[in-house]
Formats: structure tokens, C-alpha cells, sequence
């Protein structure tokens, strides 16, 4: 099924967008681990105890950086993987790299899950955005997994597709909450559910949109597909 010599065709003019949009959510998430380390590392190595949004962290930061940590790994591998150009030409890479991603995407996913709902900021309103999306990411990888080992491609891609633009959600919920709170919307508390809900809603939706638009990979042709996959694909995804 899977023919890394296709040829890349012309680009999609949506491409070059959304790989702009994907560095920059990526970058975001980036720039708040940064943060994060410069506020919680004074701390844990004085033995104090910040205020407000940053005490959780440092209180309990195995359980913060056991999600952080493997997520970030997850969100940087992720567009390698998704990339056909990288994975036309090194396919050998793209299976071993998306076995060490997968691990990272579920213990991030996993742990995001109990720090979420623990220590939700937000309250009530975070915490149950964090239980539907978390465990949509969480299904998404197990049924991408389990494709793939049927040598199902085209689902595997579908489930990968979806589960990754619930994690580059995080990036836009920093910007929905930079938003509320430079326009005098929203406190720092109050904007924390209402960014988990529109990010995640908007990432879960936009997924879907991708999907429609291109169904098939292009190392899959239509004729290989399932009868009712058959649709024209992309040339190329986010690489």
C-alpha cells in the first residue's frame, strides 16, 4: 500500500499556511515550558512556595512535568511524522520515531488527564473540557495504534490527524487567554475554561475540515483505498 517513490506534486496553497500556524502554536507551547522553568526551578531549588497560578506547579511538579515533558517531545515529533516528504524518504525513521512518540503522546495525554482535574485552575469548567478532549487524544492514539497494525495507512493517519491537532490546541489556548485578559474581558481565572472550550472545539473541528479536504495520503492512491475513501489526496501534508 504504501509507495514512498510517489512523486510530490504541486503544493496546495493551504499548506504553507498551516505549517506557519503549526510552528507558531508550537513555538507558544515552547515559550510557556521556557517560562515555566524559570518560575518553578528558583523555587523548588529555595524550597518556597509561589502565589496563585504557579503554586500547583511547584507543589507538584512530577505530576505538572510528567505531562509537560513527554507532551513537548510529542508536539515537536508529530509534524516529522506527519510530514510526507520526510516519511516518503525515510520511512524506516518515521516507524521507529512514531513508536517513541506514541509512548510520549499517551503518558503526556494520561497525566494531563489527572493534573488537569486535580489542579484545574479554571475549576469545573476546565477540568471537564480537559476529561472530554484528553480522552478523545487518548482514543485517537489507541485507534491510530491499532490501524497501523492492521496496516490500515489511511486510518492510522485519519486517528494521528485528529489526535495531533488536539494537542497543538495548547498554543491556542495561551492566545484565547492572552485575549481576554489584554482586552480586559477576563481574569486569569475566569479565561481558563472558556480558552480550554473554544481551543479544543475549534482544533477538534478545524481536524475534521482537514480531513475533508484531504482524505488520502499520497503514498496511497484511490484506487487502494476503502470504496467510500476513494477521494482525490493531497500531494503533500505538513511537510
Amino acid at each position: 500500500m504504501i509507495d514512498p517513490s510517489v512523486a510530490l506534486g504541486s503544493r496546495p496553497r493551504w499548506i504553507r499556511p498551516t505549517q506557519v500556524l503549526v510552528a507558531v502554536l508550537a513555538s507558544i507551547v515552547l515559550a510557556f515550558v521556557v517560562n515555566r522553568l524559570l518560575i518553578d526551578v528558583p523555587h523548588l531549588r529555595a524550597g518556597t512556595v509561589p502565589d496563585g497560578f504557579d503554586r500547583t506547579y511547584v507543589e507538584h511538579p512530577w505530576l505538572a512535568y510528567l505531562h509537560i515533558a513527554p507532551g513537548v517531545l510529542y508536539l515537536l515529533g508529530a509534524p516529522l511524522q506527519l510530514s510526507y516528504r520526510i516519511r516518503g524518504r525515510h520511512y524506516t525513521l518515521h516507524r521507529r520515531l512514531g513508536r517513541v512518540l506514541l509512548v510520549a503522546a499517551l503518558a503526556s495525554g494520561v497525566f494531563a488527564l489527572v493534573f488537569g482535574v486535580r489542579f484545574a485552575f479554571g475549576g469545573v469548567g476546565e477540568a471537564s473540557a480537559t476529561v472530554l478532549f484528553g480522552t478523545w487524544f487518548l482514543v485517537c492514539l489507541v485507534l491510530a495504534f491499532r490501524a497501523i497494525r492492521r496496516g490500515d495507512v489511511v486510518r492510522h493517519r485519519r486517528w494521528m490527524i485528529r489526535a495531533f491537532a488536539i494537542g497543538i490546541g495548547i498554543g491556542t489556548i495561551r492566545l484565547w487567554i492572552g485575549f481576554f485578559m489584554g482586552a480586559g474581558l477576563l481574569s486569569l481565572h475566569d479565561s481558563f475554561a472558556i480558552a480550554f472550550w473554544l481551543s479544543f472545539t475549534m482544533h477538534a473541528v478545524a481536524g475534521e475540515a482537514w480531513l475533508r479536504v484531504a482524505p488520502l495520503p499520497p503514498e496511497v492512491r484511490p484506487a487502494e483505498a476503502p470504496h467510500e475513501e476513494r477521494a482525490p489526496a493531497a500531494r503533500e501534508e505538513l511537510g
